[in-house]
């Protein structure tokens, strides 16, 4: 994932792969996964990992890279 690419949620409520956006900025940050990790967070077992700023239409959303995927034409 690059600056200025096209990408898509992998899963979103409002449409899925459906949705794309433009990534405006990669940033290094943390993300704490309940569903793996359990409910009592502890910031100093993860590490940072890559997200990217995504804007979708008017909207500016940080998701982990993870969770993004590149569209393809």
């Amino acid at each position: 994932m690059k600056v200025r690419e096209l990408v898509m949620v992998k899963t979103h409520p409002k449409g899925g792969l459906k949705r794309t956006g433009v990534v405006v900025e990669i940033i290094q940050k943390k993300c704490w996964r309940t569903h793996k990790m359990g409910k009592k967070i502890n910031w100093d077992l993860i590490d940072p990992e890559p997200h990217g700023v995504v804007m979708f239409d008017d909207l500016i959303r940080t998701n982990p890279e993870a969770d993004l995927r590149v569209f393809e034409a």
